[in-house]
């Protein structure tokens, strides 16, 4: 080797911050040449393993970026600001593109070390498969993988839709590189479960179906429609509205006076008064304020698992019609001011609409019929809790599991019993049916957690998707403060598949199998790149992924509007062909004459 040129350029890394570098570039003396023709230069190999190919950013600073945005989900100004008191410059565009580039990075790497994650997994005896997928308002679809013993993600996937045929070549290409699973856990979505029996077609590995999702299925279909026409009564007589207008007119009354309030409302509430007597002035105006306050806090009797575990119209309802009584109670008793008696008098007009109107009681008998069904179902399935966790040792798994489905064979039997077979009860019957056939549909699949190691030993799956569901509930949360939205829909659309990924890093044995530990990161990066420098990893991978489009059958688009056409058809371009079209009135178009409509000619004249 010969020197060919030395040449001076810059760098930044979080080790030496930024710095000036003199690099030797060395060339065969020989003229000898690489396979694709390119001459055998070698670069000083101190360089390569800290900067970037071409680039004088660092590793240690993508990795930085990365972790930060990724993992930690801090905004890009806070990035930048941590690196600018290290000495490292960068605009907020440069924190876009390395954070980018670290996906990539960690993607790659991942599955560079799939046969060593495959090998962990079998130690284990084993992986359950999870599946699942999310986004926002049916946009930004993220599909993933996941190893439910280990809590790894193995793969994610942007796809338009849940759909079967986008959903198995992914599982495919995940039983490829890291083994066959022990078992499918799934929600009850179709697409899912046809992809689902697909992906084991025949071969002894049990799908097993999300407890949880079953009792949210029976409990929409079971509890929405009388909820859906209990919160359209409401609206329709237009009763929060009312009662919030009250409510901000009284505010606006007391004025100034409202901390004088508050004062003798605390001591209105220290004293019990079986006498339920209303006072007088100040006192009594804040005692009805917050009569229609607590009424208005109907969302505080939820226990924010969402519907259908939560009823929040019954709970308005049932808030609204104990405020009737009370007012009714206290309307009851002699008032000498004037002013406190017609604002009662108000709040009682507003609230007895939900007792008087005959809808309000036929809905809700109907609602707290079918809710204590829903309930029993609840209690026998044993998911009081969001996360309905299982005991630790596996024998108390087997013997819950065994518990819960000898109660729900009784259940099953008990509502057989009580189904009335002719008569008046026919919303009891139609429901009772529903939950049947439900358990008709996914019985089969909501056993068989139970899986054998090699060894002999006996270990559980677990019965219901939770721990995927959190999985993503973190990835939202730190999007969410990353952001500062609470709608993701733009986010989770922008958002890139490897992003799944990183929550990996929080697992101490991924990154033992990784890389070692996070500051081992940046060097397992750089060997990713040693046998080619001459472009990013990133750039090598567009490279290629462009030329398997170019060459390869494109997957099916079923969405009717995905991202890439969007961006088509919303532009300005698209809209004036549209107009110009619609504008120039061709005289070539067909005009039927109306004879023609009459005697069914389907031919068109000019």
């Amino acid at each position: 080797m010969r020197v060919e040129k030395t040449f001076w350029h810059g760098g930044a890394t979080e080790a030496h911050g930024t710095f000036d570098a003199c690099e030797t570039v060395y060339v065969c003396a020989a003229r000898c040449h690489e396979p694709d023709g390119k001459l055998v230069r070698v670069r000083q190999p101190e360089l390569a393993q800290i900067l970037l190919p071409r680039s004088i950013q660092g590793y240690d600073v993508m990795v930085r970026v990365g972790l930060d945005h990724y993992m930690h989900h801090r905004q890009r100004d806070e990035i930048r600001q941590t690196l600018a008191e290290k000495g490292i410059p960068l605009s907020t565009g440069e924190v876009s593109v390395l954070g980018q580039r670290f996906l990539v990075y960690l993607e790659a790497l991942h599955f560079s070390r799939a046969p060593a994650f495959q090998e962990a997994l079998a130690r284990d005896g084993g992986w359950p498969l999870h599946i699942d997928a999310t986004g926002e308002d049916g946009r930004g679809t993220l599909l993933c993988a996941y190893a439910g013993w280990r809590g790894w993600a193995l793969g994610a996937w942007k796809i338009a839709t849940e759909r079967a045929d986008a959903i198995l070549p992914k599982l495919q290409d995940i039983e490829a590189r890291f083994g066959a699973p022990c078992a499918v856990m799934r929600d009850l979505g179709k697409a899912v479960i046809e992809a689902a029996r697909a992906f084991v077609a025949g071969r002894p590995i049990p799908i097993l179906g999300c407890h949880l999702h079953l009792l949210k299925d029976v409990g929409k279909d079971l509890l929405r429609p009388s909820h859906d026409a209990l919160r359209d009564l409401f609206r329709r007589f237009e009763i929060v509205p009312r009662l919030r207008a009250w409510v901000r007119d009284l505010g606006r009354t007391l004025g100034t006076d409202i901390d004088r309030a508050r004062g003798e409302l605390r001591d209105w509430l220290g004293p019990s008064d079986e006498r339920l007597s209303l006072p007088q002035g100040i006192q009594g105006l804040a005692v009805l304020r917050a009569l229609g306050q607590w009424t208005l806090d109907y969302a505080h009797d939820g226990t924010d698992a969402g519907f259908p575990f939560d009823r929040p119209f019954l709970d308005l309802f049932q808030r609204c019609l104990d405020g009737c009584r009370a007012a009714e109670a206290l309307l009851a008793k002699p008032q000498n001011d004037r002013r406190v008696h017609q604002t009662l008098e108000r709040l009682h007009r507003i609230l007895q609409t939900v007792r008087s109107e005959v809808p309000f009681a036929a809905q809700v008998r109907t609602l707290e019929r079918r809710a204590r069904l829903f309930d029993e179902l609840r209690r026998v399935l044993r998911l009081r809790d969001k996360q309905a966790p299982f005991p630790t040792e596996a024998q108390r798994q087997l013997e819950q599991l065994r518990d819960i489905r000898e109660a729900l064979e009784v259940f099953e039997v008990a509502l057989r019993e009580r189904r009335p077979e002719r008569g008046p009860g026919q919303d009891m019957r139609s429901a009772i049916d529903l939950i049947l056939r439900h358990l008709a549909d996914h019985g089969p699949s909501l056993w068989g957690h139970a899986i054998v190691l090699p060894g002999g030993d006996i270990r559980v799956v677990e019965r219901t998707n939770v721990i995927l569901e959190c999985f993503w509930h973190g990835i939202k949360h730190g999007e969410r403060r990353r952001s500062g939205r609470k709608i993701l829909t733009q986010d989770f659309e922008q958002l890139p598949a490897a992003a799944v990924l990183a929550r990996n890093l929080l697992k101490e044995d991924y990154v033992a199998i990784l890389c070692g530990s996070l500051d081992d990161l940046p060097r397992a990066f750089a060997a990713l790149d040693a046998s080619d420098r001459s472009r990013s990893l990133a750039a090598r991978l567009r490279a290629a992924a462009e030329q398997r489009v170019a060459t390869a059958n494109h997957e099916i688009v079923s969405s009717s509007l995905p991202k890439a056409d969007r961006d088509i058809v919303r532009t300005e371009a698209m809209r004036e062909r549209i107009l110009a079209a619609a504008r120039s009135r061709a005289p070539w178009y067909p005009v039927r004459k109306p004879a023609q409509v009459a005697a069914g000619n389907r031919r068109l004249t000019p």
